[in-house]
């Protein structure tokens, strides 16, 4: 067996930056590969401006911000382009001399469920999904009973699922497989693991569904989306880790490009780094998912070819001693590709 179906990561994600220029534009794309973005986040580097999340599934017009907001409509986001997007020229994502951080996934295949025909799941639902990069977007509406199942198409269990209703007020529930089913976190804030059997109703995921329980962030009628995450080898990392105060090494399988970070057991933020703004270790540049602040910068985060690290820090935010952290990394290149040549070392 190969040790990774995936030799180029560029064709399901990738990093894009660019600066505004106030005219309406296309962004393109700089990987080996052409790729369509189903999922496109935004980020402005230099000012403070909420984290924006937009998706095909939901349509180019709808817009959600990383708070408890529900979604908003505009026409800043204009196309998902064959390989970019373009924008319109307001100030929003394109304020002239400011820069973005954009990430993008690729899903590309249309999917929909009707659960009394398939047997398969208590909810009907629909999107769009990359079995092959282990990601889905997948959207459905709550009945408000406990116990409904939805299914998310990826054909493998996801490690990592994150919810936010569209028409409601409500966070962005996440479940992350390494804090388990009775736990929950939410990507808007700063919060530490949540025990609530109400959440996910106590329930694993499993290869064709995942589980909701009644809350006020699952109401009966609200409109919901989520962005499911199963791991890849050599592709995609979705485990956690236990803080030393002192050096630390994580191994993935991959040289990472691209990672999220949260401390499971304690108030922090979700740290985002990627290698487009740092491509030289050591890894500073940073933005918190769940804040609007602007772009910080760290000086002792460490890719490599084979996973991350955190140098001589006891920090809260990524190695706090004894304390468990989550994670999500996507490959900038394999460690080894399907044909058994080993990537470059950082």
């Amino acid at each position: 067996m190969a040790y990774t179906t995936i030799d180029d990561p560029t064709a399901y994600f990738q990093t894009k930056l660019y600066t505004g220029n106030q005219t309406a534009r296309s962004i393109t794309f700089d990987g080996n590969t052409d790729m369509q973005p189903d999922w496109v986040w935004h980020k402005k580097r230099a000012e403070a401006q909420d984290h924006q999340m937009r998706d095909s599934v939901r349509g180019t017009n709808k817009v959600l911000y990383i708070t408890t907001d529900a979604e908003d409509t505009n026409t800043r986001f204009t196309a998902f382009n064959s390989n970019g997007f373009s924008l319109d020229n307001a100030t929003t994502l394109n304020k002239t001399g400011m820069t973005w951080v954009t990430w993008n996934w690729k899903a590309g295949t249309s999917f929909s469920n009707d659960a009394s025909s398939t047997s398969i799941g208590s909810l009907d639902s629909s999107g769009s999904v990359s079995t092959t990069a282990g990601f889905s977007i997948i959207s459905w509406t709550n009945a408000g009973t406990s116990n409904e199942t939805v299914a998310h198409g990826l054909g493998a269990v996801p490690k990592m699922i994150i919810i936010k209703s569209r028409n409601e007020t409500a966070g962005w529930l996440t479940y992350h497989e390494a804090i388990g089913n009775t736990h929950a976190l939410f990507l808007n804030n700063t919060g530490a693991k949540d025990d609530n059997a109400e959440l996910f109703n106590d329930t694993s995921p499993t290869s064709t569904v995942f589980t909701t329980g009644v809350t006020g962030l699952l109401t009966g009628g609200s409109n919901l989306i989520a962005y499911c995450f199963a791991e890849k080898q050599g592709y995609s990392k979705i485990g956690s880790y236990t803080g030393t105060g002192s050096d630390v090494f994580i191994h993935t399988g991959f040289k990472v490009g691209w990672l999220l970070v949260k401390n499971a057991d304690n108030t922090n933020g979700w740290l985002v780094i990627d290698t487009k703004r740092s491509p030289a270790n050591p890894q500073g540049k940073f933005v918190y998912a769940n804040a609007a602040t602007a772009e910080g910068t760290v000086t002792y985060g460490e890719f490599f070819s084979n996973g991350f690290g955190w140098k001589g820090t006891g920090s809260v935010a990524v190695n706090q001693s004894g304390e468990k952290f989550i994670y999500y990394a996507i490959a900038e290149n394999p460690f080894v590709t399907s044909t058994g040549v080993p990537a470059t070392a950082r």
